[in-house]
């Protein structure tokens, strides 16, 4: 067996690295995402996994590779990883932080703008029965220049949406668990305020917090209600951020005016009802998927797996194992 075993291709540029480097490593090639049962058979003797945030690591699946050591995981997230349990068999958990930054950033911003101008529904009524030609009323959507943007969760990914939406002329309003530098605040041209207040005060509202058992459901029926009707609201981070039952209800009874979603709280399925909404922007989990960014998050994964096997450090090692 392979000491080290891929739960899913990685982008060339990672591949090389380990072809170069050496090491023994299988790759799973099935259709769609791996089972439960082949991930167990294929790692059963490997010393690291690399595996997407789409494969579950639980306790079933650490207790059957005994000579695992490092479970190297090709995402910024990693709670499809039991991590405490990790930790207690002695086993490395990384991830690949900041490179995902700009690109899921971007395509914020564009989700933002694209929902906005209501781009993704122009663009289906011109691939179906068009439309009769330019009229004063037809098709409104709202300009960005001058609106509140407000941002949950003020990181890497948030300070540079933050940065971006400048540009657009947005006044930024934020809220994290702790205030930014006064100098950082200056430079993002970016307000503190409390969390029911950013809700309350956004026109643009978009979630960039980590998912931690205070943040599951963060918008809920309550908070919906606490929005402005004209709001429109943008998820490209974790989707049990969202009680998406009772956004389905703020979006049909017009609480909110539209929303963007790149990711689900039962993911990959949508909750029914939002992909019947014309206010509704649905996205397949594409915040990092830039060729770019792909690269750097597979140099990560394949430099941690051949530093394990080469006794040196790795990096970003997320579930406290020195």
């Amino acid at each position: 067996m392979s000491k080290i075993y891929l739960s899913a291709k990685l982008p060339e540029f990672g591949t090389k690295l380990l072809k170069e480097a050496a090491v023994d490593y299988t790759v799973y090639t099935g259709e769609g995402l791996i089972s439960k049962e082949e991930l167990i058979e294929n790692m059963a003797a490997c010393e690291v996994l690399i595996c997407p945030l789409s494969t579950q690591i639980d306790r079933e699946v650490i207790d059957a590779a005994p000579a695992l050591k490092l479970i190297a995981n090709f995402g910024a997230g990693f709670n499809n990883i039991d991590t405490a349990y990790a930790k207690e068999q002695k086993i490395y958990v990384t991830n690949t932080p900041l490179v995902s930054t700009n690109a899921t950033a971007e395509l914020t911003a564009g989700l933002i703008l694209a929902l906005s101008r209501r781009i993704v529904e122009g663009d289906r009524l011109m691939h179906n029965e068009g439309f009769a030609g330019w009229a004063p009323l037809f098709f409104l959507g709202h300009e960005l220049k001058d609106k509140t943007l407000g941002i949950i969760g003020m990181g890497q990914i948030g300070q540079a949406l933050a940065k971006m939406m400048n540009a657009f002329g947005m006044k930024i309003i934020y809220n994290q668990r702790h205030q930014l530098a006064p100098e950082l605040e200056e430079a993002l041209q970016a307000t503190y305020y409390s969390q029911a207040e950013v809700i309350q005060k956004a026109d643009i509202l978009t979630l960039h917090a980590p998912l931690t058992k205070d943040t599951s459901h963060l918008l809920t029926s309550a908070t919906f209600s606490k929005m402005k009707n004209s709001a429109l609201l943008i998820n490209a981070a974790r989707g049990p951020l969202i009680d998406e039952a009772a956004l389905l209800e703020a979006l049909t009874k017009q609480q909110i005016a539209g929303a963007a979603l790149d990711v689900y709280e039962f993911e990959p399925e949508v909750t029914a009802g939002l992909k019947d909404l014309a206010n509704v922007i649905l996205t397949p989990h594409i915040g990092n998927a830039s060729v770019e960014a792909r690269d750097q998050m597979a140099e990560i994964v394949a430099k941690n797996a051949i530093a394990l096997l080469h006794n040196e450090p790795l990096n970003y090692i997320v579930n406290g194992l020195d």
